[in-house]
């Protein structure tokens, strides 16, 4: 449909939208336009956008529901049709905005994981696994700047040598939509990753390569081997959790905000447009104090 692929070059050139979040948008409108295609070829109309009403795309969600979708991810790929919906509607190709008054599936309220304290400093204490002393100091320096910096895991791995200000402590990450920014970096980390980088790196890969982290062969580490890694060191550390990155972002801002810190300030360092995304971290830690209140008060 020639429609998706206008939007989906509209959302790289005038929204500055990733790849990989381009790439998402494609594959749920291509999925919905099948969908459309079907339910439109059975009732006789003619296949093309200006076909599409509300009725159609509740009926998507319904089907979506049946084959057992999460409430996530259909709020997600409602949010997808939306936009197309609205993109299509403002340059005059569908009459009414078909997607407007389609609402999305109330969501679970969930709150994310974060690892205690003595969790992090097992992390980041103990022995680290790998299979040499280069792989070893590697682990040990990326684990030291996810707590560190709270950054995504696709902001890690996307850290190149130049990114590192040792002497300043900072780092300087690209975020979601391509939006640079400087995030302070801790003692302990920049330590971590000056051992790396002096003494193990080297031994990883070539000269030329820009990445900080290099995974085994020499080239720049996927979000998949940092997955890979925290898998195989929760398991050595018998940590009965789903870790994943996330659950060290999470952590980040979650003891941030039990010691003390502003809610604008963690926004900053977590690199949130809204601080509505932030806020869900007050919900974590009130739930800490209220911990423990009930284990520290005689009649609570």
């Amino acid at each position: 449909m020639q429609e998706i692929q206008d939007y989906l070059q509209y959302l790289g050139t005038h929204r500055n939208l990733s790849p990989k979040t381009i790439e998402s948008y494609e594959r749920d409108l291509i999925q919905f336009w099948e969908f459309a295609q079907e339910q439109l070829e059975i009732l006789e109309r003619p296949q093309t956008a200006a076909s599409i009403d509300k009725y159609l795309v509740r009926d998507y969600l319904a089907y979506l529901t049946i084959e057992g979708y999460a409430r996530s991810s259909i709020a997600r790929i409602l949010s997808a049709i939306r936009g197309f919906s609205r993109y299509l509607y403002k340059r005059e190709v569908i009459s009414v905005d078909f997607g407007i008054s389609v609402h999305a599936p109330r969501q679970e309220s969930r709150l994310p994981d974060v690892m205690t304290i003595d969790e992090i400093e097992q992390f980041l204490s103990r022995n680290v696994p790998g299979s040499t002393p280069a792989l070893q100091g590697r682990n040990q320096a990326i684990f030291e700047v996810l707590y560190a910096t709270g950054i995504r895991v696709s902001e890690l791995v996307g850290l190149d040598l130049d990114d590192v200000d040792l002497s300043n402590q900072f780092i300087r990450v690209m975020g979601k939509g391509q939006k640079e920014r400087i995030v302070p970096i801790g003692e302990y980390a920049l330590t971590s990753v000056e051992t790396y980088c002096s003494q193990y790196r080297q031994e990883l890969t070539e000269p030329w390569e820009t990445a900080l982290f290099v995974n085994s062969r020499g080239h720049r580490l996927t979000t998949r081997g940092v997955q890979y890694i925290l898998d195989t060191y929760a398991e050595h550390l018998h940590i009965h959790k789903n870790i994943s990155p996330h659950t060290f972002r999470h952590s980040f801002a979650t003891h941030l905000l039990d010691n003390g810190a502003d809610l604008r300030s963690v926004q900053e360092l977590l690199g949130h447009a809204s601080l509505s995304t932030t806020q869900i971290y007050t919900r974590i830690s009130k739930g800490h104090l209220k911990s423990v209140y009930n284990k520290a008060h005689p009649r609570a």
